[in-house]
């Protein structure tokens, strides 16, 4: 018998409670039929719902279901994805306080559960976050961040090899741009989006297994919000390091929260993660044009270096050089305004921060300088002449090359003692020196360009040598930094001169008593100075004995110099005074007494052409560095001849003291007649000194200057003129050009006055043989080594000589070029430039 067919509309009253049932309401009919044949995991997640949403969460309901959740760990991913569905459900008709519910249980069930099946309930987690995140409502975006954040402070037991955030990347990125109307809501959502950003990183940064944040997709999008929630409260002055924890009223602001943010980003910088992390703060200040106005990237970057580990300093500094030269052809207020954050960045970093690449940093810094330079004299970064707007690119050039100066110093400060001697060897092999490097700026420069290049050099040297600290003064100041260095003293151009005195005075002076000899000035006792004096080393006394003549002798010649003025005789003062202190033995006090008495001499000299301002001066100076040097040796008739002569001139000739002469308007008169009362007599001075023990002989014998080929070639006008003076030197002790002496006639007599002159060689050899000895067995060992010193220079030299006319260049096919002096010399020509006859060549 065939049953009946069932009620169709009852079978759809039944579907339709069901469904009601699912969708949290109660349906009419069978209400409570089916509640017993849904899942309970279902039945649980529907208990946690109120009626009223404004009721908030069932909590009882909601502890069932974490014991189940724990229970049962197997059915956590479909608790969690019946929740993604009825949020989803909610989401889209509008039923925010559900959502509200349903993320508040979610956090609780991730809070409290840590198995191994938590990664397909994270999966359903995420993907609620996202739901909320791509809502238009302010309130959910809010809403979805902070239950992302309460996620990312969880560890996970279990790795997740497949998860992704690069959609939470790139809409917390957009949140922290927020463009809201109403303030305070687009304060709330930039503050969002860069807790959304701080989650992210924290999730991510040290798990292997994640997405790397650190990629460049990822750290354009990062850095760039950060920085312009940053920028867009920017405060006058970054604040040192702080601790991640802050005060209540700190985390309300956007400016705060995103620097602990960022800072926390940095901190978690491995080595291999900082270029990705500084490159996008880079591409942001070049983008938004913020090098030129210096605050905000000086506070970026102090950020940045404050916030990295310590020995990771100098990967930043050395992307920051990469940049700047990157930017070479760029305007000089955003070449300045990289220098200066390179300024700041050094002063932070640690000692020896700038790691191994150590002379690249100064070479950056210094091609910076000669292409500021260039651009100043040609008025156009492309090498064409821009009338219109030379005047302001000079004026910016300048500042950019006080900038890179400074620079230079900020770095030398922060390196130990050995590397700042490298670095200034460094430096100075740089310097043009007319005849051996003088091409160093564009062809078109000139010797403008070349004197401007070695002012800022020298004045970079200035910067590197201020505090320099040292005990052997030979390895301070070598002969290959001393002696270029005192060539420039000799030029005419009187700023270099005073550049070269402040350099020498930094590296002498190393107890700070410069500053104490800065005022040239009669001082009856000199403990007022307080002066700090060590006992002179055996390294200062090889150092005197090596370079004392050759310091002397510049410090004649510079008083010597026309254009010299009160800052020069000031500062040889200082250095007299330097000398007088720091290396002064014996013999060196007797050297610079003869040395001042030559001065006066000069001063009275009719064969130099001084004006009288010039000759007054040099009278003062040795004025007051004999009244400074009679009080260190405390000789008492010494110190009675000095001052009997000063208060002689301060009755007769006060024109002949510091304190009439170095002032703003001194009162000159002429100097025609000089009576002898008012000098210090040699004669007199070598008398009192000799009775307490000084070598007499050498004080009586008056102090001349040794001129060398470098005194004169430095005397030049321009390099040009060097470098023939040069050529013609070279092709005159040419052995090609000289001419054979004719050969000596052999007569009687010749051979007779040889036999008879034989026996005395053989006395005077035997003479000179006993001399040696003696003098090896009773000489001190200070006065060997400087003999055979010099016995080696004056060897080197002559084998300098014999390489120079034995070695020649190989021959050229193409035959020989003539000099500027119509003579023919040869010209070494490459072998792939060399044209062979066709019969060699196969």
């Amino acid at each position: 018998m065939p049953l009946p067919a069932p009620d169709a509309p009852a079978s759809q009253r039944l579907a339709l409670d069901c469904r009601t049932l699912l969708d949290h309401r109660v349906g009419k009919g069978v209400c409570g039929c089916c509640g017993a044949l849904r899942p309970r995991y279902k039945r649980l997640v529907d208990n946690i719902f109120p009626e009223d949403p404004e009721d908030g969460l069932v909590k009882a309901n909601m502890e069932k279901l974490t014991f189940y959740a724990l229970s049962a760990p197997e059915k956590l991913d479909r608790i969690g994805a019946y929740l993604s569905e009825r949020l989803s459900r909610d989401v889209a008709r509008h039923r925010y306080g559900y959502v509200c519910i349903a993320m508040e249980a979610l956090d609780q069930l991730l809070m409290a559960c840590h198995c191994q099946s938590i990664n397909l309930f994270v999966e359903s987690f995420l993907k609620m976050v996202r739901k909320l995140l791509e809502s238009d409502k302010p309130s959910l975006q809010i809403l979805g961040t902070n239950s992302f954040v309460k996620f990312a402070n969880i560890e996970e037991d279990t790795p997740s090899y497949h998860r992704s955030y690069d959609f939470f990347v790139s809409r917390f990125s957009e949140m922290c741009h927020s463009s809201f109307e109403d303030p305070d809501i687009r304060t709330k959502i930039r503050m969002a989006g860069i807790k959304g950003l701080q989650g992210v990183v924290r999730k991510t940064v040290n798990d292997e297994l994640q997405a790397n944040i650190w990629d460049p997709q990822h750290m354009d999008k990062i850095v760039p919000s950060l920085l312009f929630n940053l920028q867009s409260g920017e405060r006058t002055e970054s604040r040192s390091p702080s601790p991640l924890q802050a005060s209540e009223k700190e985390k309300e602001s956007p400016v705060e929260l995103t620097e602990r943010c960022f800072r926390e980003l940095l901190g978690r910088a491995a080595y291999g993660n900082i270029k990705n992390a500084v490159t996008p703060v880079l591409m942001h200040l070049d983008n938004h044009s913020l090098w030129e106005g210096k605050t905000f990237a000086v506070r970026c970057f102090k950020i940045i270096m404050y916030s990295i580990q310590s020995q990771h300093s100098h990967l930043v500094i050395q992307q920051l050089l990469g940049h700047l030269d990157a930017n070479s052809k760029n305007s000089a207020t955003v070449r300045a305004g990289i220098v200066e954050v390179l300024l700041e960045a050094a002063a932070i970093a640690a000692s020896g921060s700038v790691g191994p690449t150590v002379l690249e940093v100064f070479n950056t810094l210094l091609r910076q300088l000669r292409l500021s330079a260039d651009y100043e004299l040609t008025g156009s970064y492309d090498g064409s002449t821009n009338i219109g707007t030379k005047i302001i690119k000079a004026h910016e050039e300048r500042q950019l090359q006080e900038a890179v100066i400074r620079t230079i110093g900020s770095f030398a400060n922060t390196l130990p003692t050995y590397q700042r001697s490298e670095v200034m060897l460094f430096i100075m092999g740089k310097i043009p020196v007319p005849g051996i490097h003088p091409a160093m700026l564009s062809s078109g420069s000139g010797s403008e360009g070349t004197r401007m290049i070695q002012v800022m050099l020298l004045k970079s040297l200035v910067q590197v040598t201020a505090g320099f600290q040292t005990t052997n003064m030979l390895t301070a100041l070598p002969t290959s930094f001393l002696e270029p260095l005192l060539s420039f003293f000799l030029t005419e151009d009187p700023e270099i001169r005073l550049l070269v005195l402040q350099i020498l005075l930094s590296l002498i002076d190393r107890h700070d008593n410069t500053a104490k000899f800065r005022n040239i000035s009669i001082i009856s006792d000199i403990s007022v100075l307080k002066l700090k004096v060590d006992k002179c080393s055996r390294q200062d006394n090889l150092f005197m004995k090596k370079h004392g003549q050759q310091l002397y002798r510049h410090i004649y010649l510079g008083c010597k110099e026309q254009s010299s003025s009160r800052q020069h005789y000031e500062s040889l003062f200082a250095l007299l005074g330097i000398l007088s202190v720091e290396l002064a033995n014996e013999e060196v006090v007797v050297d610079l007494i003869r040395l001042a008495l030559a001065l006066q001499d000069l001063a009275l000299s009719t064969e130099e052409v001084l004006p009288v301002f010039n000759r007054c001066a040099v009278h003062a100076l040795a004025a007051a560095y004999l009244n400074l040097i009679c009080q260190l040796t405390t000789v008492p008739a010494f110190c009675q001849h000095i001052q009997e002569v000063i208060e002689v001139r301060q009755k007769k000739s006060p024109y002949f003291l510091p304190e009439d002469v170095f002032v703003d308007d001194p009162k000159l008169t002429s100097l025609e007649k000089v009576e002898g009362d008012v000098l210090f007599l040699q004669s007199k001075i070598t008398e009192v000194l000799g009775g307490s023990g000084y070598n007499t002989e050498r004080l009586a014998t008056p102090y001349v200057p040794q001129y060398t080929d470098e005194d004169r070639l430095s005397k030049r006008k321009s390099i040009g003129e060097t470098i023939s003076l040069q050529v013609e030197m070279e092709s005159r002790n040419s052995p090609e050009k000289e001419e054979r002496t004719p050969a000596e006639e052999i007569t009687f007599e010749t051979l007779k006055n040889a036999i008879v002159d034989s026996v005395g060689m053989e006395e005077q050899e035997r003479e000179r043989r006993r001399q040696v000895v003696e003098k090896f067995q009773k000489a001190p060992f200070e006065e060997i080594a400087a003999h055979c010193g010099a016995r080696a220079t004056l060897l080197q030299s002559k084998l300098n000589q014999i390489f120079d006319i034995t070695i020649r260049p190989p021959p050229s096919p193409s035959g020989t070029i003539s000099s500027g002096y119509g003579q023919s010399q040869s010209r070494s020509i490459p072998i792939y430039e060399m044209k062979f006859p066709d019969l060699c060549v196969y």
